[in-house]
């Protein structure tokens, strides 16, 4: 080295000099590069080994400016390793212009045109595949007009977005759910034009601390089928209740007593006054205390009409419901109420789950309705009264019934008794009871209706040509079907609905 040189060297590297940051280091420049902290990546390669130092007395040429120590240039980055968690890092671009990186997984994805290209066969993907960037594909309910078809669940081939395939092929079978339309039951209204109150229900009834048992439900539904027959009973308030938040007056009971092919079905409807303010509550004590007597009495009355004893039925179902106004007449003294503002009318079917009995049993007291549809056509079932002018006789007891047992014995004996003394004139008779046994055939549909449904079904065609073309069909339609159709709204006709129908297979 020149002495030159020798200088230079030693001015630099002596330790006299002062150093110009804060604090004076005994460390060289080597060791400051070798110790300049940096960020380690996974894919860089692994050091190299440090460079030999120069030799202590090797000519340097020289140079206005001291030189820095040479160090190894940095090694060229390697491409990335496909790894699952880890998304790919684009390479930095070559001197000649290069298409764009495609997105990051990462990135939320963006719906190309429709002249967008499509994704070239060579990059990856299979040529069938969506357009780059577009998100998952998303299905559209069907209009809820068309009519229910079967269809099976496809399928459809798409590629996992989380994992890119190295080789294009992997891809998975994903069920694709496609909405099946169903129609919705048809309410709406029969006439000339629609009904005055809303078709939904609006206000409550009153409610009291005390008394929420004695709370009646909107709308009662219930079906069931047994033999050759299929039952369906709904009960409904009516459109001015609903209007004034008032209770439901009709009350609806069904019931099954005993097993296989004893078992009889009953099902009891009552209808309440609209004047009396605890109506719903008689007509509920009515379907109670009725039931409760067919129950207790129910493998009589089943071997009775199993067997036809039409006879037996009629007097045993007669006193059954004689019994139960009793019970009736002593619940409103006991509310201290008139007896006829605690009553109801009351009309019941008794159904075998024998199926080989078609005999369908009716009674009742009140007013109501009993239709039969057979070959498209309504009959209209229910038992004929006498006329009041046909009736003759003074008022004695049992008025409108055969004697009882007392009175023919004392008939017979020879014994006469005065009649009371009545200074009020005479209350007008009971309701007569009414009853009637009639078998059924396939295909026929037996309606039990009470007065809120009867009335319309008589006073208006329309109603009745509605509800024949909705049950022409062999399959009796479903509950809420059957709930849709006896709430066919007529103009006129606001009061509680309950029906009960049975159809014959």
């Amino acid at each position: 080295m020149t002495q030159q040189g020798d200088n230079w060297w030693d001015k630099l590297y002596d330790e006299s000099a002062p150093d110009t940051a804060p604090t004076v280091s005994g460390d060289t420049l080597d060791d400051h590069f070798a110790t300049t902290p940096r960020a380690p990546r996974r894919d860089d390669p692994p050091p190299l080994p440090p460079a030999p130092p120069p030799a202590p007395h090797a000519p340097l040429a020289p140079h206005p400016t001291p030189p820095e120590p040479p160090t190894a240039p940095p090694p060229p980055e390697a491409p990335p390793a496909a790894a699952p968690s880890v998304p790919p890092v684009a390479p930095p671009p070559p001197a000649p212009p290069a298409p764009p990186a495609p997105p990051a997984a990462s990135a939320p994805p963006v719906v190309p045109a429709p002249s967008a290209p499509r994704r070239p066969a060579s990059d990856g993907g299979a040529p069938w595949e969506a357009p780059v960037g577009a998100g998952p594909r998303t299905f559209a309910a069907a209009p809820p007009a068309a009519p229910p078809v079967a269809v099976e669940t496809p399928t459809v081939q798409v590629p996992l977005p989380e994992e890119p395939a190295p080789d294009g092929d992997l891809t998975v079978q994903v069920p694709v759910p496609v909405p099946v339309p169903v129609p919705r039951p048809r309410t709406g209204f029969v006439g000339s034009r629609p009904p005055t109150y809303e078709a939904e229900p609006t206000a409550l009834p009153v409610a009291r601390p005390g008394e929420l048992g004695e709370l009646v439900a909107d709308t009662v539904l219930d079906g069931a089928r047994y033999g050759t027959c299929t039952l369906r009973a709904a009960s409904v308030r009516g459109d001015s209740a609903r209007y004034r938040g008032e209770p439901r007056r009709d009350a609806l009971l069904t019931a099954r007593f005993g097993h296989d092919d004893t078992a009889l079905v009953l099902v009891a409807v009552a209808a309440g006054s609209r004047a009396a303010e605890d109506a719903h509550l008689a007509a509920a004590d009515a379907c109670h205390w009725i039931a409760e007597a067919v129950g207790r009495s129910h493998a009589r009355l089943s071997e009775d009409i199993r067997s036809g004893r039409r006879g037996d039925l009629k007097s045993g179902l007669h006193r059954l419901t004689d019994r139960t106004y009793g019970k009736l007449r002593a619940r409103a003294v006991e509310r201290g109420v008139a007896p006829d503002e605690y009553s109801a009318t009351l009309r019941c079917l008794l159904v075998p789950a024998d199926p080989e009995c078609r005999t369908r049993v009716f009674f009742g007291i009140g007013g109501g309705g009993l239709f039969r549809l057979r070959d498209g056509s309504w009959q209209d079932l229910e038992p004929l009264l006498p006329e009041p002018a046909a009736v003759t006789g003074a008022p004695v007891v049992g008025f409108g019934s055969p004697p009882a047992e007392e009175d023919r014995l004392t008939m017979d004996l020879g014994i006469t008794t005065a009649p009371p003394l009545i200074e009020d004139p005479v209350p007008p008779p009971a309701e007569p009871f009414r009853f009637r046994a009639s078998v059924a055939r396939a295909g026929d549909t037996l309606l039990l209706a009470s007065p809120g449904l009867a009335d319309p079904m008589r006073g208006e065609p329309a109603l009745a040509h509605e509800l024949a073309a909705r049950w022409a069909d062999a399959e009796p339609p479903g509950l809420a079907a059957f709930l849709a159709d006896t709430q066919l709204r007529v103009t006129g006709y606001a009061d509680d609905r309950t029906g009960v129908a049975v159809w014959e297979a």
